[in-house]
Parts: structure tokens; C-alpha cells; sequence
């Protein structure tokens, strides 16, 4: 497993839907992964519904921010099936069985994945992805940036070494 584990956990807790359990986590997660204190803070300094209709601005009503990484690459259908069908093979070869609401290229699941297994060859394939989304963020103005700060600062660049 990871170092970051717990932070590709908690990363993946902060990219979902702010349900009623998430803000209970939040003072397990300010401590245990303080990479995402600035947007645990955030989220506990601001009401559930405004997070919620934050969160739902933010995902799903702007496919610039998609979670859904095989979306950067694969605009056809077929191609972007073939992608999904990899992502469930992975994790079939480490043991995990997807059975998710969500595809299984959906970032937070991606997250789990890697937090579980130690396994960073989708997060290191998809870091170009998580680059631009991290980015498109930030230019949006939203907190969730630096949740793909943290994220991003873990996985080796290009020429091998970490960001």
C-alpha cells in the first residue's frame, strides 16, 4: 500500500457528493490526511446545501470538469467502452470486484483503487487528465482544486520524478 494511501482515500471522499455522512468524516479526515485541509476546511466552514449545490455546479453541470477519466480521451463510444472494460480488469486482477453506482474510470473509484491496492498505474496513465481537470478548476474558482493538488503532488511527472 501507498504512503498516500489515506490520502487517495480521503481524496476520493472529497470528489463525491457531500452526503449527509461526509460532513461527520470531515474532523477524521482534517487530521488524518492535512494534504486536504484546505478543502476540508472549506467544506466544514460551509452549509450542506450550499456545498451540495456547489458540488452539483461544479460536476454536473460542467462536462469541462468531468470525473470521468476515459471522457478526456475517448469521445467515441466503442473506445471509451473498450477504456471502462481495462478499469474492470485491473481491478479484477488485484481482487476488487466494481460494483459501483458510477463507471469505473469515475475518479474518486480510481482513488479507492489506488488507496486499497497501491496500484498508481491509472492515476499515473490519467495524470495529463488529472492536470487539465485540476486546472480547469482552479480556473473556476472552486476548492476542489486543491483536493487534484494533493492528488497530483504524489504521482511522478513525466520524466519519472514527483511534481
Amino acid at each position: 500500500m501507498p504512503s498516500d494511501a489515506v490520502l487517495y482515500q480521503g481524496a476520493a471522499l472529497c470528489l463525491t457528493y457531500p452526503d449527509d455522512g461526509f460532513r461527520a468524516r470531515l474532523p477524521l479526515l482534517r487530521e488524518a490526511a492535512p494534504q486536504l485541509r484546505e478543502f476540508v476546511d472549506h467544506a466544514a466552514l460551509t452549509s450542506p446545501r450550499e456545498l451540495a449545490a456547489h458540488y452539483v455546479q461544479v460536476f454536473d453541470f460542467e462536462d469541462r470538469h468531468s470525473l470521468y477519466l476515459s471522457r478526456w480521451h475517448d469521445d467515441d463510444t466503442r473506445r471509451r467502452n473498450t477504456s471502462l472494460v481495462r478499469f474492470e480488469e485491473l481491478y479484477r486482477v488485484h481482487e476488487l470486484e466494481f460494483a459501483g453506482e458510477e463507471p469505473p474510470d469515475y475518479l474518486p473509484a480510481v482513488l479507492e483503487f489506488t488507496a486499497r491496492t497501491g496500484n498508481l498505474d491509472l492515476l499515473c496513465e490519467y495524470r495529463g487528465v488529472l492536470d487539465r481537470l485540476r486546472a480547469r478548476l482552479a480556473d473556476f474558482g472552486t476548492p476542489y482544486a486543491s483536493v487534484l493538488d494533493a492528488v497530483c503532488a504524489t504521482l511522478p511527472t513525466a520524466s519519472g520524478g514527483r511534481a
